[in-house]
């Protein structure tokens, strides 16, 4: 039985730059790969450090920040504003 992740917060609107649409185009990904992961709590490639701040940041209504990394190894990050209406997916060397 395949059992899906609830979305723990809502993400707003999604956009993504133009350096994270050409990575993702390049790894045949679709941003809804990324975005259902952070949305449900999978932080991605974050040390434990940053995973505390996030889960305290859910509680305290802060900016979320996941990292992945596409098939291709290029490294994404998907960052949620505090107020939760936008939801960027970012190369690092954008932000």
């Amino acid at each position: 039985m395949i059992m899906e992740k609830k979305a723990r917060f809502k993400a707003g609107q999604v956009c993504a730059t133009p350096g994270a649409v050409e990575a993702m185009n390049n790894a045949g990904q679709s941003p809804v790969e990324f975005v259902g992961r952070h949305v449900t709590g999978d932080w991605g490639d974050v040390c434990e450090d940053d995973r505390k701040v996030n889960e305290e940041s859910l509680e305290h209504g802060l900016r979320l920040l996941s990292s992945y990394r596409t098939s291709e190894g290029v490294k994404l990050w998907v960052i949620t504003e505090s107020d939760r209406s936008l939801t960027t997916i970012l190369l690092p060397e954008e932000y």
